[in-house]
């Protein structure tokens, strides 16, 4: 089986050469990785201190990176002099993170063949591997454990439906034990390791919410946007997508239900066209935020942000979020508008994230499929006693869920001084 595993990889590079010639992100994959043992030695070599200790963390893109950067920025503050390696699999991580401040090198991932493994442990010579979430590389966990280097999984997630847990799965089991230690985000996760013997395991929930938490304790003030929400209630749509947008286009038509309300979107994506397109569905209610002034602008409802960057800290003006991406692949950030006691509303594609499978259970969170059910939704949550009953749910799974950040720091310490 681990040779057609690694077949597969030469296939899948195969794939990417082509796909480099006629895509972009395919082309910043394949040239991100050109030479990368010559550049990677070099770096290695000039920054790296004689006998400085180096922890390798890898994620996969930027959400997995936005759940390993909590415990990258709490080695850097408690332990300074660590070395940290960052990887990427994805250029849409690298290329967004690839200045970030906390980590002493970021590179790409080398395709996982044996030989790439093996030169690149070589190269790095870490102390600490730790993957985040998602990420099971068969031939660079072999090597990592051919040369005695414990390797972590934080901020795991495991279902019964996965190739591990399958009855043809025993090959993907393997895999897993690869691993010496897992950080795992839910007791359902727990519970399965356990049941397949994995024992080596901590129930420390997920580091991203430290991280939100962080975030919304010093989010920015926007005054523009105080000027534009003045004493309405506002409904925060983030991340959106043209489905999301014809929904909310919908929900604002009715005008005596969004009584006393404005809405912010802040879509995914800030094209001319699809600005322009955001526009057409609101018509003459909405107004850019580079275009808005106060005192000629009082009577619109609708304020589209048209730049990246605000988003995280606009949710302290919200009283409810709307969440985009369910009616795509998936939904986007439902932590950050939870950090700030936001109930949150999204489409169906939201069982992949444990914050919203569990929200939606315990009433801090809700699913609309269609126009009529977030008139419904809508017209509850702006009852305050309801409101308040999904915010103080939101706060409760928050509480329960945070510190993951200091459960891995205190083994992580130990682990570095044994």
């Amino acid at each position: 089986m681990s040779i057609l595993y690694t077949l597969g990889i030469y296939l899948y590079l195969l794939f990417i050469r082509v796909a480099a010639i006629f895509h972009p992100k395919a082309k910043l994959w394949w040239n991100g990785r050109k030479n990368w043992a010559e550049k990677l030695s070099t770096e290695i070599s000039s920054k790296r201190k004689a006998g400085q200790t180096l922890i390798w963390v890898h994620s996969a893109s930027l959400g997995e990176f936005e759940q390993g950067r909590p415990l990258m920025e709490a080695i850097k503050k408690q332990q300074p002099e660590v070395f940290i390696l960052l990887t990427f699999f994805s250029p849409s991580g690298y290329e967004i993170r690839k200045n970030y401040t906390h980590a002493d090198l970021i590179c790409y991932l080398p395709a996982d063949l044996p030989g790439n493994a093996h030169k690149f442990l070589s190269i790095v010579q870490p102390q600490l591997a730790i993957f985040v979430k998602y990420e099971f590389w068969y031939n660079f966990l072999q090597a990592l454990h051919k040369k005695e280097i414990p390797v972590w999984l934080i901020a795991a997630l495991f279902r019964p439906q996965q190739p591990f847990f399958q009855p043809w799965g025993a090959w993907y089991l393997q895999i897993l034990k690869g691993f010496d230690h897992f950080f795992v985000q839910n007791q359902s996760s727990l519970e399965l390791l356990k049941k397949y013997q994995l024992q080596q395991y901590t129930l420390a929930g997920d580091p991203r919410i430290d991280r939100v938490l962080q975030i919304a304790a010093e989010a920015k003030t926007f005054p523009t946007v105080e000027s534009f929400a003045q004493n309405s209630a506002v409904l925060m749509a983030g991340s959106t997508w043209g489905p999301d947008e014809a929904f909310l286009a919908g929900l604002w038509e009715n005008q005596e239900l969004c009584k006393g309300w404005k809405l912010i979107i802040a879509p995914h994506e800030i094209g001319a066209s699809h600005l322009e397109q955001i526009e057409q569905k609101f018509g003459a209610q909405c107004i850019r935020y580079s275009q808005f002034q106060a005192d000629e602008h009082s009577n619109h409802t609708v304020l589209i942000i048209d730049n990246i960057g605000m988003l995280s800290a606009l949710y302290r003006y919200a009283s409810i979020a709307y969440i985009g991406g369910g009616f795509g692949s998936g939904i986007h950030n439902t932590l950050e508008p939870m950090a700030f006691g936001l109930p949150v509303i999204f489409g169906p594609k939201y069982q992949k994230f444990e914050e919203a499978v569990v929200n939606v259970k315990t009433g801090g969170a809700f699913v609309v499929e269609e126009l009529a059910g977030l008139d419904l939704i809508f017209k509850q949550l702006k009852d305050s006693i309801f409101r308040a009953q999904a915010s103080a749910a939101v706060q409760q799974y928050l509480e329960e869920n945070q510190g993951a950040t200091l459960k891995i720091m205190t083994k992580l310490k130990k682990a570095i001084k044994d």
